[in-house]
């Protein structure tokens, strides 16, 4: 029978099985970090060049809702992680594979460089390239603090809502991108509100300035770190397998679930060591 049905399989499905072909999730890490980086830094970029048009309400806005459009619209594929500390964050919590760490964190810096290079293409280095910098009068140390609690938070809401404890499917994406939202709205004067490595690493790697480049380094990983800890306390060591599903995409299993069912549907019973086989029963 699981010939019968390994047979059946598209070539596209066979394809991305094959962990050969693991360049699906690292395109989706890169695609999805280029939009995330290229609305973030953009706004400020697009504030310059219009004299203030986009303003700082719509600047912390606009990033959030692009994160929910991308969790949505491909989530399945890789996880939609957009920020190293997740992928870490995930790792820590044993809900994502550590031999996927290093891939998925160089796609992420490879997408939020693109992004930048490009906002310097299209209109110079003016704005500071949205980078993330601390505000007039705030020091480094307040700053890092401020990205760790920022970070602390972000991180507790997407391991949260991917947990099987508090998991609420879809909706995860706006609760992920209400947080960014809230943050960006009380804190980005003081820091930014960075809460991602590689989004402030972006416009400095192509301005070649990193002054403040540490504070958007060591905040989130120790907001990170510090919401794993607060993640044991409240739901135990990890493991979840629903956070794994949330963590690692969804896209196998939705391919072969579809496979499974096809053949059920042709008088064929689904195997009963295939997994799947219980999302159809």
């Amino acid at each position: 029978m699981r010939g019968a049905l390994s047979a059946m399989e598209p070539p596209w499905v066979r394809r991305f099985d094959d962990p050969a072909r693991e360049w699906r999730r690292l395109f989706s890490e890169v695609f999805g970090t280029f939009l995330l980086v290229l609305v973030a830094a953009g706004a400020d970029v697009v504030a310059a060049v219009s004299h203030g048009a986009v303003g700082r309400n719509a600047a912390v806005t606009a990033p959030a809702l692009m994160v929910l459009a991308v969790i949505l619209f491909m989530g399945t594929v890789s996880g939609a992680h957009l920020n190293p500390v997740v992928s870490l964050a995930f790792a820590l919590r044993r809900e994502f594979p550590w031999r996927r760490v290093p891939g998925y964190v160089a796609a992420q810096m490879v997408g939020a460089a693109l992004a930048c290079l490009v906002l310097a293409a299209l209109f110079g280095r003016v704005g500071l390239l949205g980078a993330t910098v601390p505000g007039a009068g705030i020091t480094d140390v307040q700053a890092v603090v401020v990205e760790a609690l920022l970070t602390l938070g972000l991180v507790s809401t997407i391991l949260g809502t991917a947990s099987g404890a508090q998991n609420v499917g879809p909706l995860s994406a706006v609760a992920v991108a209400g947080y960014i939202a809230l943050a960006g709205l009380w804190a980005s004067p003081i820091s930014g509100a960075s809460m991602n490595p590689v989004r402030s690493l972006g416009p400095e790697l192509v301005r070649l300035d990193f002054a403040h480049v540490w504070v958007y380094l060591v905040g989130p990983l120790a907001g990170a770190l510090a919401a794993v800890g607060g993640a044991h306390l409240l739901r135990g060591p990890g493991g979840d397998p629903t956070a794994r599903r949330a963590a690692e995409g969804t896209l196998d299993e939705l391919a072969r679930n579809v496979i499974v069912a096809a053949a059920h549907a042709g008088g064929a019973p689904p195997p009963p060591d295939d997994p799947t086989s219980a999302a159809i029963r």
